[in-house]
């Protein structure tokens, strides 16, 4: 059996579903809400219902599990790593974050994750995903109605870019290692992805004033782009936790410095046609700018 952690998210629950697709697979869910057979009651917070989520699984896919202070995603983390060893899991896919974020706050549990999951005793595939392409698309949607009324689109990028991936991609790419690794584990062949680390790079990037195309694309004026200061930003950011704040500067800042473009890329490796990340970010702006978010 596959075990999908974290299926109450949007990447999990995009692996859940693709590996559901997968002929002669047997897969489960695992999220803090489930209580069943299909979607299986796992509580990072709580780690003793882990072990038993975990039972019978022979490849978990584990998400990261962000959205926290370091230090609570630390000690999820370890707890998802000694229960996924104590159930006798053979390997475990683990979501990281893409080389190109090294210098992000973000980075720090992930790679403090990769360094317990190199010391279990199973076998490992990291997947180093590249950054969200659905990041800067709520970006863009976010200014979209003052950009509309200014014809300024204003943010706090610089003249820098970053490369990004559609969620579904990535999650395209878990779903096929997950079914192969779990081939491999039933055959008792070679496993083709052990000891292997992914960089799910973007294939193309995106700045400020790729963002301001795509709304002048989506509505219909034309739209200029004006950086704004990483201390104007930090204003804007106040109404949310400030680990939240603290990592959306580091990211900004990053892109602003120039350093979240990649070099490299896996990703053609596993999809012939990865989504372009500008198509991407214009369907999730139409879409919600008719839906009034």
């Amino acid at each position: 059996m596959i075990v999908v952690t974290g299926v109450s998210g949007v990447l999990g629950g995009a692996i859940l579903g693709g590996l559901r697709a997968v002929p002669d697979v047997e897969v489960a869910g695992a999220s803090r809400s489930g209580g069943g057979t299909a979607v299986r009651h796992a509580d990072f917070d709580r780690p003793e219902t882990l072990e038993r989520a975990f039972a019978g699984a022979r490849v978990l896919v584990f998400v990261s599990a962000g959205y926290a202070e370091d230090d609570v995603v630390l000690a999820r983390h370890g707890a998802v790593v000694r229960a996924a060893a104590g159930a006798g899991v053979e390997h475990v896919i683990y979501t990281s974050l893409a080389g190109s974020g090294e210098r992000l706050t973000i980075a720090l549990a992930h790679r403090w994750t990769e360094a317990r999951l190199a010391e279990a005793p199973f076998d490992v595939t990291v997947l180093r995903n590249g950054l969200y392409a659905e990041i800067p698309a709520g970006l863009a949607l976010a200014g979209a109605a003052a950009a509309a009324e200014s014809g300024v689109f204003a943010a706090p990028l610089g003249e820098g870019r970053v490369s990004v991936v559609a969620r579904q991609d990535l999650a395209a790419v878990a779903v096929r290692v997950a079914a192969e690794a779990w081939r491999d584990v039933v055959s008792g062949g070679a496993r083709r992805h052990a000891g292997r680390t992914y960089e799910l790079e973007g294939l193309s990037a995106v700045g400020g004033h790729d963002l301001a195309g795509v709304l002048s694309e989506v509505t219909g004026r034309d739209i200029a782009y004006r950086a704004v200061s990483l201390g104007e930003a930090r204003a804007g950011l106040a109404g949310l936790e400030a680990y939240q704040a603290g990592h959306s500067i580091s990211t900004f800042a990053n892109i602003g410095a120039g350093l979240l473009e990649a070099g490299h890329s896996d990703l053609p490796a596993f999809l012939d046609a990865p989504r372009p990340a500008r198509d991407v970010i214009a369907a999730a702006v139409r879409s919600g700018i008719r839906s009034g978010r």
